[in-house]
């Protein structure tokens, strides 16, 4: 059922010591420089015990130049593997498969720009009956991605030659009778830190704009594999950091004052504003549920493991996670199924059944609820607490629930650590000036900052961790599932546990962007899909959409 891995230690050899830097390149070290250092780590050395630490400090000094001397690329791997398997964990043995609701009604509709907002289920079934071809929705989105694109600055590259070959070849299959299934002829876009050979992969940051890789990701093979058509590789915030690229600064399709969140900005604004039928995101810590909030669409984080991340790009190999972004929760179901695996390219991904069933009784289930962040709420107060009311209609049995008491904002240093180590070239070589972002909060000054991060504290975090992951399962033991407003704490714990999490917005997205997050137990994701159609269903929200003006 599961690979077998290494136990929880983690990337620690990536952080090379606090003295990696600043202490140790001047190649003197003095008991003043080592004491100078120890108020970085909280701690204190007589002078007889700095003096016996120098000759130790200069050799590892001498070893980290060694280690500096190998080539290493995002790619490669760390030899220690995040685990977020607690003990006891019980595998979903439930085979796989898709119990949708019926779209045999839907027809073609007079304009043909109307379905740039249907679900990708309703273009499937269209595609299916043949009452409309994969070529023709291609054009039509390819039309909006250079009509709309340059207003929301969401698109890199718009992959049209490749777009339009997969449409004819889906068409003729198609014709012949090779159906492949719901994704076959539907076009999509994809974060632009996701390899695909024939085209640029950026990663938001100018300097990559033109750089090729030899193989396409994993998800971009099987969502090809579906017979999904890529009609362009979507904006990121340079490394997977908020909405500015080296294009500009995407923007949110509801309101072009504010920007559209990130990292997959592209993806989520896109995907709002009908440019692809749907999207493909990444989340380290919020890059699917900040933008699917701000942007009002419905994104899904899966479970550490279950999506392979091979040809993404690296940030944190720990946290990184690819899922859709999409109009409606079905829709995420549809792409995950298509998407998910084990992978060998990716030795953190497992061989687990996928399973939904848009008919599972929410009134069988038990419903945790996070009472200190909706009592903590602002403004949104009122609008959140509704999404109680509707589930306690919808005959849910609530709970209340309350998180592992462990200190999780400073874990977040495992992730700055890993990001370091993945961009060390750029701190090194001093690239990272070559950034657009370069205030106190962006990436360069946090890679300089974490190359202070002792290895020893970087363990110390992956323990606290492991805790946290045991606290998890014995909370989820007690329910299927929990509701809690996206942007919270929360985002962090479960990105940190590797748990699943839908989210779909609240409120008319014309008014107040705002949405809530269901969490589930570790690949169950069919779960949390099905409450989340449900309630979704219930309000639609979703069924909104932003109306678009070209320049």
């Amino acid at each position: 059922m599961r690979r077998t891995h290494m136990s929880i230690v983690a990337a620690a050899v990536f952080c090379l010591a606090a003295f990696s830097m600043g202490f140790m390149l001047s190649g003197s070290i003095t008991s003043a420089s080592l004491e100078h250092a120890e108020k970085l780590f909280g701690l204190t050395f007589t002078s007889a015990e700095r003096d016996s630490m120098s000759e130790t400090i200069q050799q590892q000094e001498q070893f980290y130049r060694q280690i500096r001397s190998v080539a290493l690329v995002n790619s490669d791997l760390p030899c220690m593997q995040f685990n977020p398997i607690p003990q006891g964990f019980q595998w979903p043995k439930k085979q796989g498969g898709l119990h949708l609701t019926s779209v045999a009604s839907i027809t073609r509709p007079v304009n043909l720009e109307d379905a740039a907002f249907y679900s990708v289920h309703q273009l499937a079934e269209l595609i299916r009956t043949r009452k409309i071809t994969s070529l023709e929705l291609t054009e039509m989105y390819l039309r909006r991605l250079r009509t709309y694109g340059p207003v929301l600055e969401c698109v890199v590259t718009i992959t049209d030659s490749l777009a339009l070959a997969q449409a004819k070849r889906a068409d003729r299959e198609i014709a012949a009778g090779k159906y492949r299934g719901l994704l076959h002829g539907i076009p999509y876009g994809a974060k632009d830190l996701l390899s695909v050979k024939q085209y640029p992969t950026s990663w938001g940051v100018g300097m990559y704009r033109d750089r090729r890789f030899a193989d396409d990701a994993t998800v971009i093979k099987r969502l090809e594999k579906a017979g999904a058509v890529l009609i362009a590789k979507l904006t990121l915030g340079e490394l997977a950091m908020g909405n500015i690229w080296f294009g500009g600064k995407t923007k949110n399709p509801w309101n072009l004052s504010q920007g559209s969140s990130g990292s997959s900005a592209g993806s989520s604004a896109a995907t709002s504003a009908g440019l692809v039928a749907f999207g493909i995101g990444s989340e380290t810590w919020g890059s699917i549920v900040s933008p699917a909030t701000r942007c009002g669409v419905t994104g899904l984080r899966p479970t550490y493991g279950r999506v392979s991340r091979s040809g993404a790009m690296a940030l944190s190999w720990s946290m990184d996670k690819i899922g859709p972004i999409c109009r409606t929760v079905e829709d995420c179901a549809i792409v995950l199924q298509a998407i998910n695996g084990i992978d060998e390219k990716d030795p953190m991904t497992y061989d687990v059944p996928f399973t939904y069933s848009a008919s599972a009784d929410i009134r069988t289930l038990r419903i945790g609820y996070l009472k200190s962040d909706f009592d903590s709420l602002g403004e949104e107060k009122a609008l959140l607490l509704s999404v109680l009311d509707e589930l306690c209609a919808m005959g849910a049995t609530l709970v209340p629930i309350t998180m592992p008491e462990y200190p999780i904002a400073p874990l977040a240093m495992m992730l700055h650590a890993e990001s370091a180590a993945a961009f060390d070239d750029l701190t090194r070589s001093r690239r990272d000036t070559l950034l657009v972002q370069q205030e106190k909060d962006s990436w360069p000054n946090g890679f300089r900052a974490s190359r202070f991060i002792p290895a020893v504290e970087y363990i110390q975090a992956s323990r606290i961790r492991a805790k946290v992951i045991a606290g998890m399962q014995l909370l989820m033991a007690g329910i299927n599932l929990y509701v809690v407003p996206s942007l919270t704490d929360n985002l962090l714990l479960t990105n940190l546990t590797g748990h699943p999490c839908v989210v779909v917005p609240v409120g008319d997205p014309a008014k107040t962007l705002t949405s809530v997050s269901f969490v589930g137990r570790l690949f169950d994701e069919g779960t949390i899909l099905a409450v989340a159609k449900a309630y979704q269903d219930r309000t639609g929200y979703h069924r909104k959409h932003p109306v678009m003006k070209g320049k």
